[in-house]
């Protein structure tokens, strides 16, 4: 681990007081955006969804462009676009992948994910949750279902957070017959309730998406957009989790691997210490350190400004502080991945 792994992130500075030092998380109070569960106006599920896709496509479409150029210079990051690409094309050829289909630049949504997600609701820690953070793409659909069937609170980010943050939903807030829609995109947009970085709210455990995963040492690898360690980076900010909290993905047993090199790994990859298949549990005791917070000398400007939330952040901490936070290297965005500001 290089020296900057021990450097905390901006959203906690550092106040002196006397010869001690002492930390001081900046308050911010952000209201959630519109949305459409906060207005009088009625929701139109089929825009949504056709906007949800079409971004959806954009963004894959991206992420094949940087998985190509990664191959054609010597790009740091070309080794996980390796153990990426040979994960999804042995989901392909093997049909280990249900839709949506190809896999490829995707969270897989596996074979018998559902098992997967019972061996999770069988954990002590997912049983004694009261409230947990679950991503919301298609593999962990019935980890979603689960956890407000069991009468839990449901966090979830609003996809690739284009249109805010976080969604709250509780189980209390359905009937039986909307739980099922509640745990997809649609749904969440429809039920949830937005939060902002100011809430008070206590996460006892995250489920995180996958691609590739060693069980050995916790180390994974997402599908390359980075917006589950922002997702942890802003969780750390508010409070809601720390270092004890649990952090557990599912997986098909074809993704879990051996090969990913911790000592390449940056310092807000998230690791994992519970990993569950259709077949088995197992527990990594990853000695990988979890991001302490957003490590904004890691975000560049056009990853920024995709992300209105993190302007507003990055923006209050800078008012506050009367400090300007650093950025990182600017990086081209293929144009598919470019979309205008909102705000």
């Amino acid at each position: 681990m290089d020296i900057q792994a021990f450097r905390l992130c901006y959203p906690l500075t550092f106040t002196k007081t006397n010869s001690n030092h002492t930390i001081k998380r900046h308050k911010t109070h952000f209201k959630p955006r519109n949305c459409s569960n906060s207005s009088n106006t009625p929701f139109n599920e089929a825009a949504y969804e056709a906007e949800r896709l079409t971004l959806d496509a954009k963004a894959r479409q991206s992420m094949a462009v940087e998985e190509e150029n990664s191959s054609l210079r010597d790009d740091p990051k070309a080794w996980k676009w390796i153990i990426r690409k040979r994960i999804w094309d042995l989901m392909e050829d093997n049909n280990f992948a249900q839709n949506p289909r190809p896999v490829h630049h995707r969270i897989p949504n596996f074979v018998a994910a559902s098992l997967a997600a019972e061996k999770m609701r069988d954990l002590d820690v997912f049983r004694g949750a009261q409230c947990v953070k679950v991503n919301p793409d298609s593999p962990q659909k019935q980890v979603r279902f689960l956890t407000l069937s069991d009468g839990k609170k449901l966090l979830t980010p609003q996809p690739r957070l284009r249109t805010g943050f976080f969604s709250v939903i509780e189980s209390n807030m359905l009937t039986l017959g909307t739980i099922k829609e509640a745990c997809t995109s649609i749904g969440v947009a429809k039920y949830g309730r937005p939060i902002g970085l100011d809430e008070k709210i206590k996460v006892d455990l995250i489920v995180i998406g996958s691609v590739a995963v060693d069980p050995s040492t916790g180390a994974r690898l997402g599908k390359g957009e980075g917006f589950a360690e922002l997702e942890y980076g802003m969780l750390r900010y508010m409070g809601a989790i720390d270092d004890s909290t649990l952090v557990v993905t599912s997986v098909h047993e074809c993704q879990l691997v051996d090969d990913i090199p911790v000592e390449k790994l940056l310092i807000h990859d998230v690791p994992v210490d519970i990993i569950c298949t259709p077949a088995k549990v197992i527990f990594t005791h990853t000695s990988i350190p979890k991001p302490q917070g957003i490590y904004w000398d890691k975000l560049s400007p056009e990853k920024l400004g995709q992300i209105r939330i993190l302007r507003d952040l990055k923006r209050r901490i800078e008012q506050e502080t009367g400090q300007k936070l650093p950025t990182g290297p600017s990086e081209k965005l293929p144009p598919s991945a470019q979309r205008g500001r909102r705000g």
